[in-house]
């Protein structure tokens, strides 16, 4: 039993932190009411229907179930039109399809929140010699650092005038950075200020991390397009794969035309008996999302109150994605912490985690992640670059009591002699 493992002193800290969380579990309790609200309604006025889970094969001609799917996930994500299917592997997966579909040779993209996350670095051809990268097809990329953790709106709204930009892409989740995750009210305030200088440009948001933590999403506040992942939010814990690709309608069909062929559109792609997964977890991901947030503000309780105080978000902060971090100080101690995340993990628990290399990412890596679902960030994970301050990046948790276990047997082993 781990409870039986852990020290006296935790299991106490752990009570203090369950009286003193009271009314931010409660807050988290309210937007998971309402965001249930909104998909339970858009799942009744789209009439789902048990023959919408039927297993369509080969082409993947006539799925009505897929077609419904992505009506709900359009109209939960305030926008016209989505693209929900297995055959997206991936955020990065998501994230590349937008780009490769909407940026041609000598199209500019911007990035308005710095240096996107480390996967997308190769990607865009800040790094690596890939030939499939955008800049080897030609597209130029520039950045605006963020000014004091938030947008440099002033150097934004200036460069977009001259209005030679296509794309304008922002991450709403922090990614391997300092910096905090950007709510959707500053989201919403950016893009009107764009929208008075600018009317052509693409806003793009990168939603990984956020979905269904706030109760309005980015298509609520005037993005043009969003991409993200089912092995994180959306999926509840039980999408085995697949992403999604939201937004205004035409923007959508060209990338539906990148991933199938000019043509066809959304018109094909077999669901590989996914669509009972994917609407299931997209009704189960409320509560995925709320107690995702109640193990990471219980995280940030127990770590500030044992003296680390370079935690992100503060335990009494509100939030706009599901990422915890902390400043570990020591290659030690951040080991020590994931692989006891990993020691308490349901699968793979005796894989004992330590530095390696890692496909898409400049340094040697740490990462628990012992999922039912590879991947699956929405169960639990922790992970982090091994270079000073040693900050863990710790998401998910598909139960608070599961969730507690393992931050309890984590602290643990950071804290033996």
């Amino acid at each position: 039993m781990i409870l039986e493992k852990i020290d006296e002193k935790l299991i106490r800290l752990a009570a203090e932190a369950d009286a003193a969380l009271k009314e931010t579990y409660e807050k988290m309790d309210r937007v998971c009411m309402y965001n249930s609200d909104r998909i339970l309604s858009a799942f009744i006025e789209n009439q789902v229907s048990y023959t919408d889970f039927a297993d369509i094969n080969g082409y993947g001609n006539y799925d009505s179930g897929r077609d419904k799917l992505e009506k709900i996930f359009a109209d939960i994500l305030g926008c016209e039109d989505a693209l929900v299917r297995p055959q997206i592997m991936s955020g990065t997966n998501a994230l590349y399809l937008v780009f490769s579909a909407l940026l041609k040779h000598g199209d500019t993209m911007i990035s308005l929140t710095g240096t996107p996350y480390d996967s997308l670095q190769e990607m865009i051809g800040l790094s690596g010699n890939s030939s499939q990268s955008l800049a080897a097809d030609g597209v130029r990329y520039e950045q605006i650092d963020l000014k004091d953790g938030a947008f440099d709106e002033e150097a934004i709204v200036e460069r977009l005038k001259r209005n030679d930009v296509r794309l304008a892409e922002i991450q709403r989740s922090r990614g391997y950075s300092a910096r905090p995750s950007l709510t959707i009210a500053q989201i919403e305030h950016l893009i009107k200020a764009i929208r008075e200088v600018n009317k052509d440009v693409i806003i793009m948001v990168d939603n990984c991390y956020g979905e269904l933590v706030e109760e309005k999403e980015p298509g609520h506040a005037g993005a043009d397009i969003i991409a993200g992942s089912l092995m994180k939010n959306l999926g509840g814990g039980i999408a085995s794969t697949g992403g999604y690709i939201a937004g205004r309608k035409d923007l959508v069909y060209m990338v539906a035309e990148r991933l199938t062929a000019p043509g066809i559109g959304k018109e094909q792609g077999a669901n590989f008996n996914q669509n009972n997964a994917f609407f299931k977890g997209l009704f189960m991901a409320p509560g995925a999302v709320r107690n995702a947030l109640k193990t990471a503000a219980f995280c940030a309780y127990m770590l500030e109150k044992l003296g680390y105080h370079n935690v992100s978000p503060r335990y009494d902060e509100d939030r706009t994605d599901i990422i915890q971090t902390v400043e570990l100080g020591s290659e030690e101690a951040l080991v020590r912490f994931t692989q006891g995340i990993q020691e308490s993990s349901p699968i793979d628990s005796y894989v004992k985690v330590l530095p390696a290399p890692m496909p898409g990412y400049p340094f040697d890596e740490v990462m628990a992640c012992g999922s039912f679902t590879q991947g699956s960030t929405i169960e639990l994970s922790a992970d982090a670059p091994v270079i000073p301050p040693y900050t863990l990046y710790l998401q998910g948790g598909l139960t608070p009591e599961y969730g507690k276990l393992s931050i309890l047997r984590a602290l643990s082993r950071v804290l033996e002699n």
